[in-house]
């Protein structure tokens, strides 16, 4: 299986942006077939209403060791086409905070009910969910899946709050990506981020079979969601050496920890 991200060029992001970053694909006809899917978009979440990312050159996130970490879902762009389930949902990020709750410099893992995140929109719902659970830094999983029955192949564009990707396609099958972002609460920096990404192929229309379809629907989020948790180790261990480096974060104790720190 090849998959393909890339960069897309700058033509490409522009058309994106300025027809609402995100696409949510419900039973949309086309030439050769149909796609339907769910999606969530973390730039129309954090930034609504065409908001611009504040400046935050010269911010300077303190994180504060063990972190108090916050795990969520972005809320999906619909409230009519069904998605995962809540339990399903909570199962997945179950399973990527298992995979980093013995990390030393981390106190604890919260996983966020969607719901406290649904009601409103933008940093001031994180800052407000931050009050409730006493977090640092909240992780924040957005995601686009799609079903493809075409009678040729097709590439999807993806819209992240950094950038743009592209992956390829082809016919009756499911693409999956998610990407989890991690900010830091009081500065709203983006401290790192990693995506995941799965596509399955079938031999059959899987638009016309509902129980195959929901089978390869959520098989694509547990393998694109095992992905991102590979490449978010990563990422985590990269961003613990890079900070050491150019001191764009500061890393403090808290009273009584006499661990290794995140950038020890």
């Amino acid at each position: 299986m090849k998959v393909l991200i890339k960069t897309a060029v700058t033509g490409l992001i522009t058309a994106a942006a300025l027809s609402g970053c995100a696409s949510l694909w419900q039973d949309v006809a086309s030439a050769g077939g149909a796609r339907q899917g769910v999606s969530s978009s973390l730039v129309d979440y954090l930034y609504p209403g065409g908001e611009q990312p504040p400046k935050v050159d010269g911010v300077i996130p303190n994180l504060q060791v063990p972190l108090r970490v916050g795990l969520a879902f972005v809320p999906s762009n619909s409230s009519t086409t069904p998605g995962l389930s809540e339990a399903s949902k909570t199962v997945l990020l179950e399973r990527v905070r298992d995979a980093f709750r013995e990390r030393e410099f981390i106190a604890h893992i919260e996983v966020i009910p969607e719901t406290y995140l649904r009601s409103r929109r933008g940093f001031e719902s994180l800052e407000q969910v931050g009050r409730l659970y006493q977090l640092d830094v909240m992780a924040l999983v957005s995601y686009d899946q799609v079903v493809h029955s075409d009678d040729r192949a097709s590439s999807i564009l993806y819209w992240t709050v950094i950038g743009a990707y592209v992956v390829k396609g082809s016919k009756n099958d499911v693409q999956t990506f998610v990407d989890t972002a991690i900010f830091d609460i009081p500065t709203r920096r983006l401290l790192f981020r990693a995506p995941g990404v799965d596509k399955s192929s079938s031999n059959t229309t899987l638009i016309g079979s509902a129980d195959e379809l929901r089978r390869n629907r959520e098989q694509g989020f547990e393998r694109a969601m095992a992905d991102m948790t590979t490449n978010l180790a990563v990422e985590l261990d990269a961003f613990r050496e890079r900070i050491k480096q150019d001191k764009s974060v500061v890393v403090t104790e808290r009273p009584g920890y006499r661990g290794g720190g995140a950038g020890a």
